[in-house]
């Protein structure tokens, strides 16, 4: 533990003395900044061998005086004295008498423990470096050299780039330095939605319900399966692979274990084209958490993980020894996450993503700098109308509306209302957003300039008419589920809007701002890497390295890529993008961020009913996997909306950076 006055680096080891010199309290700051810019994939397989603090002094420099490293700077500052905040905290803690804290703590382990579910069998599917291996399908001459798909930002790097420290969600400028041969092929998301459907062609025939948890990735629940076959989990899994590589001609490496999270951890284990069983008995599973970093869990991310270092939470292991202090340093939801991954507890019921209940409604756009009055209330009237949209299509009014808006410094901004009524129209979310959007601009002074803004609606009241029989009864509903939700502590049973139930546990929200954490990086490097190019010469050649396949299927380093012609390919990847989705109807992760919309391209609404009558034809969106009418428009617009939306924390749950305004 350190004292006050003491600067705690991100190893939660390391503090420098209050008495040191100011160049030497830089450089312990700083090295928590290059901890940071290591990026949210720090943990993919294939990375093993890797020397990250190489890898973290280039990304430094190479990054170093761009808008982007001002925000990360800005941010790691902010955490730093967070963390300091976390320690004195716990100092005073400390000095009390913790003994009926700790009997709490003792008492919900308990707790946990009776309920502890060991009779499901859950495998968690992950498909290796999915976009590099279909890529790799066309182009077999790219197996064995260094290769990434992405522009801007890489999404997929296959194992040889891996060796040299490239990743996904990393500027492709920065992995150049890293890797200069490293070979990017751009993205071609026909390709990679018409092969997910073929491995979840297979998957159906094991879980009928599985669950996408992305493009490359799902969780099944096999204990039926196995029980039917007389297989056993190992026998189950190794025939599912086999089936999959039959099938697509891609591998995949799966996790298998009595829930969902040490699924999800296992299946990283034997990357790639392997599998690992954590055996369903306590001493194993406890065992197999112990010594796992906190980091490796979903849900953990680069800041959180700084929090938990700095009080000595290293891995899984050390949150026994600090249960007293959890809820008072972190809150209540912290420590219910933190007790259940001690434990090595999650999930063991298994649902498609379409029956999760929705928690909120919410529509943003991203932009080029934009500082006009008009400009920005056109921009506001615009995302009015696209969340009016789609509260129609799903069915909801909001009692909360959250305005965000992120500065062109990167600073984000949140501000809530409530409404005297539930809003769904966009006379109402625009008459109810704008006073919002009117004390930032007060408080902001004149020019205030924006690159981001959104809207989005909480605690929502469903419009949907309830499904009654003939005499005015509600109609019961029959579900199938691979397992049956079982209400605990630790993870509760609920009803959604459709009559379902299923198990609510406290990772649910951990998950989310991880990935929230994760989106946000994607759009900031995408921004870097346009810093980046802007700084180029037009007609020289330089190291963005993009490639087209247009030369007899040979990818070729593209070294002559003029702004329009990128601008040209984003845009035809969005149509192709647009048609896959009603050709596949399979789902699709989040586009990188960028201005996929201008107010002049906004088209009429549709006259007719938002609503989507029973007797209609039916198009699933491929981004939200909800149900929309199949009209061209309505469904492009929708697709777009989806492409260009990041998420809005959860502002009332928050809290950190809203104001209510009354």
């Amino acid at each position: 533990m350190t004292d006050e006055g003491t600067i705690q680096t991100h190893s939660g080891d390391t503090s420098v003395d209050s008495s040191v010199t100011k160049s030497e309290v830089a450089v312990a700051e700083h090295d928590t900044l290059k901890y940071h810019l290591l990026g949210p994939s720090l943990t993919k397989a294939g990375q093993d061998a890797v020397d990250q603090q190489k890898v973290s002094e280039i990304i430094y420099n190479a990054s170093k005086g761009s808008k982007f490293f001002n925000n990360e700077e800005y941010k790691d500052k902010n955490l730093t004295q967070k963390i300091e905040k976390i320690l004195t905290r716990k100092r005073q803690l400390e000095r009390t008498d913790l003994t009926s804290d700790l009997r709490r703590a003792d008492e919900y382990i308990s707790e946990l423990e009776l309920s502890r579910d060991l009779s499901q069998t859950v495998v968690h599917i992950d498909c290796d470096a999915f976009y590099a291996a279909v890529e790799e399908l066309d182009h077999p001459e790219l197996k064995q050299v260094p290769m990434a798909v992405g522009k801007g930002v890489l999404t997929t790097c296959n194992y040889h780039a891996r060796k040299y420290g490239c990743r996904s969600g990393m500027a492709g400028f920065v992995a150049m330095k890293l890797c200069p041969q490293l070979i990017c092929l751009p993205l071609n998301f026909e390709k990679y939605t018409k092969k997910a459907q073929e491995v979840r062609e297979v998957l159906a025939q094991y879980d009928p319900r599985f669950q996408s948890a992305s493009m490359d990735e799902a969780y099944l629940n096999i204990t039926q399966y196995c029980t039917d076959h007389e297989l056993n989990p190992d026998e189950a899994v190794s025939q599912l692979r086999a089936q999959v590589f039959e099938r697509a001609k891609i591998t995949v490496s799966a996790g298998v274990a009595a829930n969902a999270r040490i699924a999800k951890i296992a299946s990283n284990r034997n990357k790639p084209n392997g599998q690992f069983r954590v055996a369903s008995d306590r001493s194993t599973i406890l065992a197999f958490m112990r010594d796992l970093p906190t980091r490796k869990v979903n849900g953990v991310g680069r800041v959180f993980e700084r929090e938990l270092d700095a009080i000595g939470v290293k891995t899984c292991g050390d949150i026994y020894p600090q249960r007293a202090f959890l809820s008072k340093l972190f809150g209540e939801k912290a420590f219910h996450f933190l007790m259940q991954v001690h434990l090595g507890l999650g999930h063991t019921s298994v649902r498609p993503a379409e029956e999760y209940e929705r928690k909120s409604v919410g529509t943003e756009s991203t932009f080029r700098d934009m500082s006009g009055k008009e400009e920005l209330r056109a921009k506001l009237r615009w995302i009015a109308e696209e969340l009016e949209k789609d509260l129609a299509r799903t069915q909801h009014k909001g009692r909360t509306l959250v305005l965000k808006i992120k500065l062109h410094t990167y600073e984000v901004l949140t501000r809530q209302v409530v409404p005297p009524k539930a809003v769904s129209t966009a006379d109402d979310l625009y008459t109810y957003a704008l006073p919002m959007f009117q004390r930032l601009e007060r408080e902001r002074g004149p020019g205030m300039t924006l690159r981001l803004m959104g809207l989005r609606c909480t605690h929502l009241v469903s419009t949907k008419k309830e499904d009654v029989d003939f005499f005015g009864l509600k109609r019961p509903i029959s579900t199938s589920s691979s397992a049956n939700p079982i209400p605990t502590p630790n993870g509760k049973t609920e009803t959604d809007a459709n009559g379902h139930e299923w198990q609510v546990w406290p990772e649910d929200d951990f998950e989310t701002a991880a990935r929230e954490e994760r989106r946000e990086e994607f759009d900031q490097l995408e921004k870097l890497s346009q810093e980046y190019e802007k700084t180029l010469p037009h007609d020289s050649n330089n190291n963005s390295h993009n490639n087209n396949n247009n030369n007899n299927g040979n990818p070729q380093i593209n070294q002559s890529s003029t702004r329009s012609q990128k601008k040209a390919s984003e845009e035809a990847d969005r149509r192709r993008l647009r048609q896959t989705a009603r050709e596949t109807q399979t789902d699709i992760p989040a586009y990188p961020k960028k201005e996929y919309r201008r107010v002049s391209d906004i088209t009429t609404p549709s006259k007719h009913n938002p609503g989507i009558d029973e007797q209609s034809d039916i198009w699933h969106c491929p981004i939200c996997s909800r149900p929309q009418v199949a009209r061209d428009r309505d469904f492009n617009n929708h697709v777009d909306y989806c492409l260009s939306r990041g998420t809005i924390r959860e502002a009332v749950e928050t809290g950190e950076e809203e104001s209510i305004e009354t």
